[in-house]
């Protein structure tokens, strides 16, 4: 079968790749054409657009990009319509992927949707939308289900499809003195720092986040950077703090890390995954902020503290993202005993919620199982 995915972040090209490699387990005939990153051109097929070129953050920068961003959806119908695909499975990325999905609908195609937006924070009118035009729903959080239910909207829960890539990783992981001699960082235990994947946010968070490193001059400090900037983009953000960097490595990081500051967004659950203490920090545009601020419909940010329902991690939100308070919630994780293990003992809570191995593969067994019947 001729499958058409959209995949509009770095999460989703991981996820939508793993998908992609069970897809072609259970479909011999397979063919791939997709909006997406490096993680799905190394499933074959043909890659349309990086998604590099997609991510804008916030509701000022959307606004200024609008033309870009409407001659991206143009393009893509026209794209979807040439290819002819049996199905077209869409990743997350709601602002555009709910707009192509009416658009396939009422041209006759199937659609299908992985990972569902968080219409559950905020615009819950999006799901009217949602079961108009998509055809199946697979979620990966527990409590998204029983959200659908009530609109009478009946979804797949599959489970996490992070607890498969991690899985998988743990048998090639690096024993920790092997992996700073191959990233030539020093014997320290290390603090990892994701400052987000898109340009934007990352000018925000970096600079406060490098100055802890004054701070905690017995741990070593290591950026979790993306391939899609340059070195010299972080260095001046960092200013003079003595900042290591590894580009395109962020799980090989994780895995080795001793607590980590994250930006708010997947990271937050990746880093829980991992079982790291973190402190997860966001701030935005102030005008951004304060529209979001009216419409989401959730106590917390983090997906953590979402799922378990409680506040596992400290979120520093806005103002309350500054040096001092970042200072003071590190300075627990790393000094304080029980507040970390505290902390830890909830993350592997965490992931018994999110169910085991097997999300990708049993996405994949679906879609098929619906695109036969």
């Amino acid at each position: 079968m001729k499958y058409y995915i959209i995949a509009g972040e770095a999460s989703g090209d991981l996820h939508a790749s793993n998908l992609m490699r069970e897809l072609k387990v259970f479909d011999g005939t397979s063919s791939f054409r997709f909006w997406g990153g490096d993680l799905m051109k190394e499933q074959g097929g043909e890659l349309v657009k990086h998604y590099s070129e997609l991510a804008f953050m916030g509701f000022t920068e959307v606004i200024m990009n609008l033309r870009t961003i409407f001659k991206n959806i143009d393009f893509c119908k026209k794209d979807i319509l040439g290819y002819k695909p049996d199905v077209l499975i869409l990743v997350d990325y709601p602002g555009f992927n709910l707009r192509i999905a009416e658009f396939a609908k009422v041209n006759g195609l199937k659609v299908f949707y992985y990972i569902s937006p968080q219409v559950w924070a905020w615009k819950q009118s999006r799901v009217h939308h949602i079961k108009k035009y998509v055809d199946r729903m697979f979620v990966i959080l527990p409590f998204e289900k029983d959200f659908y239910k009530k609109f009478d909207y009946e979804v797949d829960f599959v489970g996490h499809p992070l607890l498969d890539a991690l899985e998988q990783r743990q048998k090639t992981k690096d024993p920790f003195p092997e992996f700073v001699k191959k990233n030539n960082l020093d014997e320290r235990p290390i603090v990892a720092i994701l400052p987000g994947s898109r340009k934007q946010e990352i000018e925000i968070m970096l600079p406060v986040m490098a100055k802890m490193i004054a701070y905690f001059p017995t741990y070593q400090f290591v950026v979790a950077a993306v391939s899609t900037q340059q070195k010299e983009f972080y260095s001046v953000l960092a200013g003079t703090n003595e900042v290591k960097y590894l580009f395109g490595k962020t799980y090989d990081l994780l895995e080795q890390s001793t607590a980590a500051l994250v930006t708010s967004g997947t990271a937050t659950l990746e880093t829980a995954l991992f079982g790291i203490p973190e402190v997860v920090c966001y701030k935005g545009g102030a005008i951004s902020f304060q529209i979001a601020k009216m419409l989401v419909k959730v106590d917390y940010i983090s997906l953590v503290n979402l799922i378990m329902g409680k506040e596992v991690v400290r979120e520093l939100i806005q103002n309350e993202f500054n040096e001092a308070s970042v200072r003071t919630e590190l300075d627990k994780l790393l000094n304080q005993p029980a507040y970390r293990n505290a902390m830890t003992a909830s993350l592997n809570e965490l992931r018994n919620k999110l169910g085991g191995e097997g999300a990708s593969k049993k996405t994949a067994q679906l879609m098929i199982k619906y695109l036969k019947d």
